[in-house]
């Protein structure tokens, strides 16, 4: 159950407000009629979100939102105000407020910006623990697994978490970049302090850069007043920028002198600004390919990889996928209210099988929809949702898909290693046949043509891989999975 902290010294109409909103059931409302018995209740029960109103009898919102950061910057406050100027909004984003609501409230809209302050709150608090074996307590922050390669990350965010220097994870798509992420954070002496994650990806590329830095009103068409970027808003923390491969080359340059010199300007502003943040990225991109090809600064990458940690797929954790498995049947069948409390063999069987192109991400997906379509306690094969033949484990070692083939190469290298010039050559045959068969859709005879050789060596090596040749409908050709 989470707790809602109302700090407003009107008795009636806010606090029923507020209590409708959010159900009894699932969040715990507390309301404070004056700023210092609001604060007494943080200094006792640490809620998980704070609404404020700007003015107090006592004081003023913007004293108690000192207050509240200097006992406990990750508390997320939400001021709540009739005051509808922009000075005093702009003011209490860049003391560190999550947001600022006006009266009268519109429930709707309080419920998702609650729901977003919960959200963040939840991923700064939330400790991310190494489950090592199947006994170990189900936690929603678990980083699973004990395969040398995970091994290495931990020790890499060990070492690294305290050093007050820029990270950049690396990894194919739901590896669990942001989790490695927090954990750096968690770790690091800015603990105390905010965390913030923004995807690159995901903002168009004229509103990123308002994201990140601000603007002032006037900036740009629909700017209508002045806003806090998150550097700003996040002065003392962590900022979390997944996806950065993704980002423009025109805000890489803004990007690399905020990391330089700590200091920016507003979009539409020339007054130099200065903040301490801490920045960790993430890409599944090859960021050192996109710089030898002018698609990425070099200059950004030298500056970004000063400490690299790459994730490896799920497809080369070895025998970490029967302790994924476990971990997260115990905890979606607690979340979806299931008693499913075992995993047959022929169930790991069959999910060994699969490449999990969607990695972590999608091996959780699955598992939910089992955990759905089960009767009984014991996760059986029938119960798994049907997956495309392309997603079958081949023979021999899972080929690298967006990773750098270098880091792959690398990967090999083990003290119980043998024969991995044959294993390397395989696995890049598999993903060259692939990519030209899927770049073709389907057709043999086009795909010779472009790699150079003859349909009949193109079958000898399908055979040679153990790859699968079935028809092709489309083409009346044979096709791969």
């Amino acid at each position: 159950m989470s707790h809602l902290l109302l700090i407003d010294d009107d008795t009636d109409v806010i606090p029923e407000q507020v209590k409708r909103a959010f159900s009894s059931s699932a969040h715990r409302v507390t309301v404070a009629t004056s700023g210092e018995a609001g604060i007494e209740v943080v200094r006792r029960h640490s809620p998980d979100v704070v609404l404020l109103d700007m003015r107090l009898p006592d004081r003023s919102g913007l004293d108690v939102l000192e207050e509240i950061r200097a006992f406990d910057a990750r508390i997320p406050v939400i001021f709540i105000t009739v005051a509808r100027t922009s000075d005093m909004a702009i003011e209490a984003i860049k003391r560190g407020a999550f947001n600022y609501l006006y009266k009268p409230l519109d429930l709707q809209q309080l419920r998702r910006v609650v729901g977003e302050a919960m959200e963040v709150a939840q991923r700064m608090r939330s400790p991310v623990v190494l489950a090592e074996t199947d006994g170990d307590a189900v936690s929603d922050g678990a980083m699973c697994g004990n395969c040398p390669p995970m091994l290495d990350v931990y020790k890499a965010i060990g070492r690294v978490a305290a050093q007050d220097v820029a990270v950049l994870i690396t990894g194919e798509s739901g590896t669990g970049k942001e989790l490695v992420a927090r954990a750096i954070y968690q770790h690091s002496a800015r603990s105390k302090a905010p965390f913030l994650a923004l995807n690159c990806a995901a903002i168009p590329a004229e509103l990123l850069e308002s994201e990140l830095f601000g603007h002032e009103k006037g900036a740009f068409t629909g700017a209508d007043r002045r806003r806090i970027g998150k550097f700003e808003q996040c002065s003392g923390g962590t900022v979390f920028l997944d996806e950065i491969g993704d980002m423009p080359l025109s805000l890489q340059a803004k990007i690399l002198r905020f990391l330089q010199e700590q200091t920016f300007e507003r979009v539409g502003g020339n007054e130099t600004l200065h903040t301490d943040v801490r920045v960790i990225a993430a890409t599944h991109r090859n960021l050192k390919a996109l710089a030898a090809s002018e698609k990425f600064r070099s200059d950004l990458y030298y500056r970004l990889s000063v400490f690299n940690i790459q994730l490896p797929p799920l497809r080369q954790r070895g025998e970490d996928l029967p302790l994924l498995v476990r971990h997260f049947v115990r905890r979606f069948s607690r979340e979806l209210g299931r008693e499913v409390s075992d995993v047959a063999p022929e169930t790991l069987t069959r999910l060994r099988e699969w490449l999990w192109p969607g990695n972590v991400r999608e091996l959780q997906s699955v598992l939910k929809q089992a955990i759905l379509n089960a009767t009984g306690t014991v996760l059986l094969p029938a119960f798994l949702p049907d997956v495309s033949a392309s997603a079958k484990q081949p023979s021999g070692a899972g080929a690298p898909s967006e990773v750098d083939l270098e880091t792959f190469i690398r990967q090999q290298f083990s003290p119980s290693a043998h024969d991995v010039y044959a294993e390397i050559h395989r696995a890049v045959d598999r993903m060259i046949l692939s990519v030209a068969l899927e770049y073709t859709r389907g057709s043999h005879r086009r795909a010779a043509r472009i790699l150079g050789i003859s349909r009949q060596t193109m079958r000898t090596r399908f055979k040679t891989l153990g790859l699968q040749v079935v028809h092709s409908v489309e083409t009346s050709e044979t096709g791969m999975t």
